[in-house]
């Protein structure tokens, strides 16, 4: 039996300049969907990819796209092609593999991504580009502000379409696709294939080659699970475990931790930056500027852990992150794979763990489910004890806005204080892990005269005496009947006289003529202008 060759980029078709850049960029064999979906997206077909993060899918379109771009030239306002991401890193990304992969290319890139100037970009798109980089909101606003025209796109690039639909952006590429012209390239790729990508890589691309070279759920061979199960559902606790996990793991060189909730990415970065860990946040409440510093940090070697929400879980391309920590299981199953697919990536080996407290065993349950395999546990030494030894976490009664929130209502805002539930939440927590405990005792201790100085004001106050409501209404009464009944007049005639001062008008039987009243004037009066009695 002989072995089956081994395709390189050579293979495949591509120009010399193009190989050159792979060369210098240090690679020489393509990936299954490189292989597969070059030579097919070079001559000029649709494809749909679907594909594992980290599979190299950035490349596998961005090579054969800057190939047909070579010819032609691009004029101003019109793009020749378009490729649309879902987040601002992504995008960024994307721009970045194009410079690499095109360096000995004479063709000209924009990138149109929220937190960078209208007007610069407004420049760029005026001289003309041949390849528009964009995330679908910053795109549209450009459109709709007269300031780009997109009759001249020959090929349209979809990056993580099943990331588009979880972000609700599906609504805004079907109506970027009505503006396109009919006769055009259209790629797709996604992680998985939902129905709502289905169908529209049916109404938008025309016989589209699929290709398929992982299961979806399918987690890296190079990826070791773990599982750390936790007693109880403290969020202190979990803090703590957290930190002893890592610290378990030994030398971590760069390591990402993933939230679920942008509040708990903050929290979680200063509990980890105060107990000595360096560690910072990223998500999308954040300036652009600021996570876009961040993420060049972490790629440098400059930060050792990346906290993040799934804005880092999807595309990023960071080719050595040595481990992965869910601080819990993500809302969604497939998640699950793309965050533990930031490690392990182009054959390296990878660690990822996993918080799971007893409120979290059924979301477990359902990961455990689709990848189809069994995580191992682990547990870090002492950690049990240490655990068992903190104190309960106080549980802030249920005002107002927690009630509604359990009803459906407004969700976010706690109405009672007029402040959103993330910021109180950020504000309390960041106090519980900022505070030393010293301080703490000593604003105790000087509270507590001050508290019984005000008692003891207030107790001295005179309180001011008032009948009770019984009392008040039987002294209303005598006073009634005090008065003869003639005098007070009967009750139509009050009712008459407290409404006669405010008519001014008058309606005439069932009509809707209205005439005035006799004790007002309405109109000139007596002096009426000589032109009027002509």
């Amino acid at each position: 039996m002989t072995d089956t060759p081994t395709v390189k980029f050579a293979d495949l078709g591509l120009a010399e300049n193009i190989l050159k850049a792979l060369t210098e960029a240090g690679y020489d064999i393509p990936t299954p969907i490189q292989a597969e979906a070059i030579p097919h997206i070079a001559m000029g077909g649709d494809v749909t990819g679907i594909a594992q993060t980290g599979t190299g899918k950035t490349a596998a379109f961005v090579l054969p796209m800057i190939q047909r771009l070579s010819t032609g030239r691009a004029r101003a306002r019109m793009p020749r092609c378009l490729i649309l991401c879902p987040t601002r890193e992504l995008a960024a990304q994307v721009a970045e593999n194009f410079e690499k992969y095109g360096k000995y290319l004479k063709l000209t890139m924009a990138l149109l991504i929220g937190g960078v100037s209208f007007k610069d970009q407004e420049t760029l798109l005026q001289r003309g580009v041949d390849v528009l980089i964009a995330t679908p909101g910053r795109l549209m606003d450009q459109f709709d502000r007269g300031k780009l025209l997109l009759m001249g796109v020959e090929t349209l690039i979809i990056d993580e379409a099943d990331r588009m639909l979880d972000m609700g952006f599906i609504p805004d590429i079907e109506k970027i696709c009505t503006k396109l012209p009919a006769n055009r390239q259209t790629l797709l790729f996604s992680a998985t294939f939902p129905a709502d990508i289905q169908r529209l890589a049916k109404n938008f691309q025309r016989d589209p080659k699929k290709i398929e070279v992982a299961r979806p759920a399918q987690t890296a061979e190079t990826i070791t699970q773990h599982v750390v199960k936790l007693p109880g559902n403290d969020a202190k606790a979990r803090r703590t475990a957290l930190r002893r996990v890592i610290e378990a793991c030994g030398e971590v060189k760069n390591g990402i931790v993933f939230c679920n909730r942008k509040v708990e990415v903050d929290i979680v970065a200063a509990s980890l930056t105060k107990h000595g860990h360096d560690a910072a946040p990223i998500h999308g409440d954040l300036p652009q500027n600021v996570r876009m510093e961040t993420l060049q940090r972490f790629r440098d070697g400059h930060l050792k852990l990346l906290v993040a929400s799934d804005v880092a879980a999807r595309g990023l391309d960071i080719p050595d992150v040595g481990h992965v920590f869910n601080f819990a299981p993500p809302p969604k199953d497939e998640d699950y794979v793309h965050r533990i697919g930031r490690t392990g990536r182009a054959g390296r080996k990878g660690e990822s763990y996993t918080l799971v407290s007893p409120d979290d065993e059924k979301s477990w349950g359902f990961v455990l489910k689709m990848i189809k395999k069994d995580v191992p546990e682990f547990m870090p030494e002492g950690l049990l004890d240490e655990l068992a030894a903190l104190p309960p976490e106080e549980k802030r009664s249920r005002g107002r806005g927690d009630r509604e929130r359990g009803r459906g209502g407004r969700g976010e805002r706690d109405r009672d204080r007029g402040r959103s539930r993330g910021r109180r939440e950020r504000e309390e927590a960041t106090a519980e892990i900022d505070a030393p405990e010293t301080e703490t005792v000593a604003v105790a201790a000087v509270a507590e005269p001050v508290e019984a100085v005000a008692v003891a004001v207030l107790e001295d106050r005179p309180k001011r005496e008032r009948p009770a409501r019984s009392e008040r209404n039987e002294k209303r009464r005598e006073r009634n009947d005090d008065q003869p009944r003639a005098e007070r007049g009967d009750r139509s005639e009050r009712s008459e006289k407290r409404e006669r001062p405010q008519r001014d008008y008058k309606r005439k039987d069932d009509d809707l003529i209205l005439e005035p009243a006799p004790d007002r004037v309405i109109g000139f009066g007596k002096d009426i202008p000589a032109f009027l009695k002509r």
